[in-house]
């Protein structure tokens, strides 16, 4: 007798055993945008690798890098956090084990605790049933960044999730459109600025007549990079309301943002919390060489600096490859 047919069974889908990803470096603020306007940047950026485990837990087992000296509490880590409130809005019945590495020094005006939350997003959204989109990941990125800034600011998380120009609101993230020619030369001085220090720089009054204008500038720059018109763009990056109160924490800043409009920047001003300094170029070139002279005026100031050329449609976060389960 012939021995029966017997039907082979699908296998059942891989599941993946870990997800690595990485998340770049941003400008936030962009001058004239506080708190909710910021582009990622090429060149810088956290690594986090995520384990699905079966504790319903969250459990930070290695911080490595630039920067190690973090909490490995997960309610007291920018990426701890995050996950933690995704788990919780989505109800997981398991956890998730996290290794960080940091590419971004904290306190340098570059995203360094927004880096650490979205890598970590990125990551342990790949090993969901079902994966969300990166804007269902943003209330969960602002979650990790208020343990870090003691706000839930969107300006660094929302470029880090969608790449490029974004303006991020309470509720929304917008991509904004820019030329692929216009780039961002982004200094660091070696030297720490706590976001936490900054802001304390911001308390006290200010006039209506300088909130209407930075509300223009903000205008002009948004619709000149809808219209890719550098003349709206250069007549609107310029902070009225914050850089000048925490211009005098950064040595040499002057002098550094005049380095950089010698070299026909649309504008210049602070990164984020400082001390970074950006500028808005339209070609690579004049950004190259403003960087070069940037980095000098700091040299100036007693300070060295690491540069940053990128194109102001900068990366999305992004994942690496990992392991599969079989």
């Amino acid at each position: 007798m012939n021995a029966p047919l017997v039907e082979s069974m699908p296998k059942a889908p891989q599941r993946a055993l870990s997800a690595e990803a990485l998340s770049p470096a941003s400008v936030g603020n962009v001058g004239v945008g506080f708190d909710i306007l910021g582009h990622s940047v090429a060149g810088a950026g956290d690594r986090a690798q995520v384990r699905r485990i079966d504790e319903p837990v969250v459990r930070i087992a290695a911080i490595t890098g630039c920067v190690q000296e973090l909490p490995l509490d997960p309610a007291r880590n920018t990426a701890g956090m995050a996950l933690m409130a995704l788990r919780k809005a989505l109800g997981l019945r398991h956890g998730f084990e996290l290794e960080l590495h940091k590419g971004i020094a904290l306190g340098s005006g570059m995203g360094g605790s927004a880096s650490s939350c979205v890598a970590a997003l990125v990551a342990a959204n790949a090993l969901l049933d079902r994966p969300l989109n990166p804007e269902s990941l943003y209330d969960f990125a602002l979650e990790g960044e208020a343990v870090a800034s003691g706000g839930r600011h969107g300006d660094n998380v929302g470029p880090m999730l969608l790449g490029g120009l974004v303006l991020a609101t309470r509720d929304r993230l917008v991509r904004v459109p820019v030329p692929a020619s216009w780039h961002c030369a982004l200094v660091h001085p070696h030297m720490v600025l706590e976001t936490r220090k900054a802001r304390e720089a911001l308390a006290g009054d200010y006039r209506l007549g300088e909130f209407v204008a930075q509300s223009a500038n903000l205008a002009l720059v948004l619709a000149g990079c809808f219209r890719g018109d550098a003349g709206l763009v250069r007549e609107g990056l310029d902070d009225v309301l914050v850089e000048p109160r925490r211009a005098p924490l950064i040595p040499g800043f002057t002098r550094v943002k005049q380095a950089a409009m010698d070299h026909h920047a649309l504008g210049a001003s602070i990164s984020g919390a400082g001390p970074s300094v950006f500028g808005w170029f339209e070609d690579r070139e004049a950004a190259m060489a403003a960087a070069s002279a940037m980095a000098s005026a700091f040299s100036d100031a007693g300070l060295d600096s690491d540069t940053l050329v990128s194109p102001i449609h900068g990366p999305a976060a992004a994942l690496l490859p990992s392991e599969t389960l079989a």
